[in-house]
């Protein structure tokens, strides 16, 4: 999908001309223009389209935990840069501090601000009440309906064009109540997390299905949570598939690299890119995978990543040897394709999206001996598909996933 950053008017091409017709037509058919008409002309007046975006979103690095929801940070600094107005509101759960060690997603949370800037953006995160594993989900719906008029005194006289929500549970409690009422759209965007785990709890489920039901568009990170999306009993009026961008930056870009050591004499570093206390990122297989080297000569170490920033996440990327991923449940993953961009070979079990860009042999079922095969596949053949790195992921770069959100914001504020 293709669309210009700056959308103009359909009635002209000629900005001034726009805003007669438009004046005139709101007086025509007794629209209330005296709203209409100064919103339109400010948003005209530098020649491109800005929407006003509130993002709602469970996940965003926080003060003490910057590796906490990069992915939404980078979807924020992108909807920035193409000149849109952003402010992010970060619901979190009041928890005790030894609470923290249920998830690495929640270190830092019990500690948290209520206000703080991260990277020039500042943030907003509301208490809400929440349970662990949400076994009375009715409890945490009606606590977070209840934020709405702090978020609006936060915000003062700030009202979005349209709202952005994160990860439907619980967020989109608080997305869908705004939206009423501010009668504005609200674009759901589902990572993962509520289709594979919130849509097979029986507790959970109806209410994140009832926001599929209740928002004006839902957008899927991957082609296949978009099919189970579409085959929902009541699917969403409007849904795509847009991916969570992808970029490096210049001090980390490099061509992928081929092995140059000893066969099965040398040393092997292997970067495990998750957290290992997240039992879904399956360590233990990772362990196991260079135990299986081991056997076959190489001298294996495993390096793992436990909240660190971006640049060292990148930095250990560049280093390593290969990036293995032995997760069950993923919706990118991103750090496969950033492992990738920095030059690091990635093999990985068969999921989200990785069998769209990596070569089928890199692709190995969850058992240490045929992930040991991929690596050795991965170390002695290198890149074997036809399309470049960069050409095979494409679909994420930064300029193609804001020309798709373009296009789908600014049909939805002007349908408004």
């Amino acid at each position: 999908m293709a669309v210009s950053n700056h959308t103009t008017s359909p009635c002209s091409e000629n900005g001034a001309s726009a805003i007669v017709l438009l004046a005139l037509d709101c007086l025509t058919i007794r629209r209330p223009w005296r709203k209409i008409l100064p919103s339109f002309m400010k948003r005209f007046s530098d020649g491109g389209f800005t929407i006003k975006l509130l993002v709602v979103t469970l996940l965003y690095p926080l003060p003490a935990n910057v590796s906490r929801g990069v992915f939404v940070e980078d979807h924020v600094n992108l909807l920035r840069e193409a000149g849109h107005d952003v402010k992010v509101v970060n619901p979190l759960p009041w928890m005790p501090r030894f609470a923290e060690a249920r998830r690495s997603t929640h270190s830092g949370v019990a500690k948290a601000p209520r206000k703080w800037v991260q990277n020039e953006q500042p943030v907003y995160a509301p208490r809400f009440f929440a349970l662990p594993d949400h076994p009375y989900p009715s409890l945490t719906r009606n606590n977070l309906r209840r934020k709405a008029k702090r978020v609006e005194r936060y915000l003062g006289g700030w009202r979005p064009d349209a709202i952005v929500c994160h990860t439907l549970w619980p967020a989109a409690i608080l997305a869908e109540v705004l939206a009423a009422r501010w009668n504005i759209p609200w674009t759901g965007i589902v990572h993962g997390y509520d289709f594979d785990v919130a849509l097979e709890d029986k507790g959970m489920a109806k209410h994140v299905k009832h926001a599929i039901e209740s928002c004006d568009a839902l957008v899927c990170v991957t082609e296949r949570l978009s099919n189970i999306a579409s085959e929902l009993p009541n699917p969403p009026l409007r849904h795509m598939t847009i991916p969570c961008s992808t970029e490096i930056g210049t001090d980390w870009a490099r061509d992928l690299r081929t092995w140059r050591g000893r066969w099965r004499k040398d040393s092997l570093d292997i970067l495990f890119p998750a957290d290992p206390r997240r039992p879904e990122k399956r360590h233990l297989l990772a362990l196991q995978t260079g135990e299986e080297l081991e056997h076959r000569g190489w001298v294996v170490g495993v390096t793992t990543l436990k909240q660190q920033p971006r640049n060292i996440v990148h930095d250990r990327m560049m280093v390593a040897d290969v990036t293995l991923i032995t997760s069950k449940r993923e919706a990118g993953p991103l750090v496969a394709r950033e492992s990738l961009l920095c030059g690091t070979p990635v093999v990985s079990v068969n999921v989200g999206e990785v069998s769209q860009y990596l070569p089928e042999s890199w692709i190995c079922d969850a058992d240490p001996s045929s992930l040991a095969d991929g690596i050795e596949s991965a170390l002695r053949n290198g890149w074997t598909k036809e399309r470049s790195v960069h050409d095979s992921l494409a679909f994420a770069s930064n300029e193609t996933v804001i020309q798709a959100w373009n296009a789908l914001l600014s049909s939805l504020v002007e349908q408004t």
